[in-house]
């Protein structure tokens, strides 16, 4: 089969390497639809800090089933799967405690192990969830969804709620629509005009251009000066992480969704003035099934996110240009 490889930090090419084979309680995957993701970037890039060489990116997939080796627990050869990509040690506090979502030695496909920017994969049985009635491209996007999803319902996200999110990236999109589906009214600000239009053309109650609009225009135009709920800060900048503090209502509460690379400094009081709840959000293992179910009924729709499909062959040129223009889209999608 064919597999792409991230030799060392800033070359890979598409090798060749066995079928792997199924052990007790896994399934053989073939894989129809892979997601690039900016952790899939960092891997190549160097900048992965728990990265190891050479590896095989990718952890957001739809798979058809090819072979199951032992309790079938459900599924059968040709059906239509995604999967859980995070690994956990069982053993942790956290795991101790049910919360093995948070693993202290969690394992990530495309990052500590091998991952799913291959033909074929073998997946533990129990990791994997149907995606039966759902279209394959849209079921490789079922992953990202979930962290979006798991960020808004650990800021208890409700009724009536005002939300904004910082940036208009794939996950905080995708966490706009999971706040949607729980009844707030949604508002988006980033500083890309085609992100925001994207967030527009998916139920966006406003958007705003940070290059444009300063946070606190943003908060009187929206809340008139109240503040928002709920922000849900998916860049991981520093600065946006200063503009979240400040366009929270007093109450309010700040879901840290995106992955920061620099330190940030600000005045902590300014926590404590406002009583603010803070939030972070790494993963969910809890929301495949719920999201497949909305998906199948087609309650949401998701695939405006999806910008660009390549074929696996063009997986090396396609990484590249990503790597040097991340701007350009949002959600890209490898074919099988």
């Amino acid at each position: 089969m064919k597999s792409l490889n991230v030799l060392k930090p800033g070359e890979m090419a598409i090798v060749e390497r066995a079928v792997p084979r199924p052990g007790p309680g896994e399934a053989l995957l073939r894989i129809r639809y892979a997601g690039i993701c900016g952790s899939d970037l960092q891997t190549y890039a160097g900048t992965q800090p728990f990265a190891s060489y050479p590896r095989v990116p990718g952890h957001e997939f739809s798979a058809e089933v090819v072979k199951i080796n032992g309790d079938e627990r459900g599924f059968a050869e040709g059906m239509l799967v995604t999967g859980n990509p995070y690994f956990n040690c069982g053993n942790c506090y956290s795991c101790r405690r049910g919360l093995i979502n948070c693993c202290e030695h969690n394992q990530t496909m495309g990052v500590h192990r091998d991952g799913s920017f291959q033909e074929y994969i073998v997946m533990p049985v129990d990791r994997l969830h149907s995606a039966e009635g759902v279209d394959a491209q849209v079921a490789a996007m079922i992953e990202p969804f979930t962290i979006g999803w798991h960020a808004m319902t650990r800021a208890a996200v409700g009724n009536g709620h005002r939300v904004i999110i910082l940036g208009a990236g794939a996950i905080g999109i995708l966490a706009m629509v999971a706040a949607k589906v729980k009844g707030a009214e949604v508002f988006v600000a980033d500083i890309l005009p085609e992100r925001l239009n994207t967030a527009i053309s998916m139920g966006a109650a406003e958007v705003y251009n940070l290059r444009e609009t300063s946070i606190a225009q943003a908060v009187e135009a929206a809340t008139s000066g109240d503040g928002f709920d709920v922000v849900g800060e998916a860049t991981g900048v520093p600065a946006s992480f200063i503009n979240a503090v400040e366009a929270s209502a007093f109450g309010g509460t700040v879901a840290l969704i995106g992955n920061g690379s620099e330190e940030v400094t600000f005045n902590h009081s300014q926590l404590i003035k406002k009583e603010l709840n803070v939030v972070g959000a790494r993963n969910s293992l809890d929301a495949f099934d719920p999201l497949v179910e909305l998906l199948r009924r087609d309650a949401v729709d998701i695939t405006p996110i999806r910008t660009a499909v390549h074929g696996f062959e063009d997986a090396v040129e396609v990484m590249e240009d990503l790597s040097q223009r991340p701007a350009r889209n949002i959600k890209v999608l490898l074919e099988f």
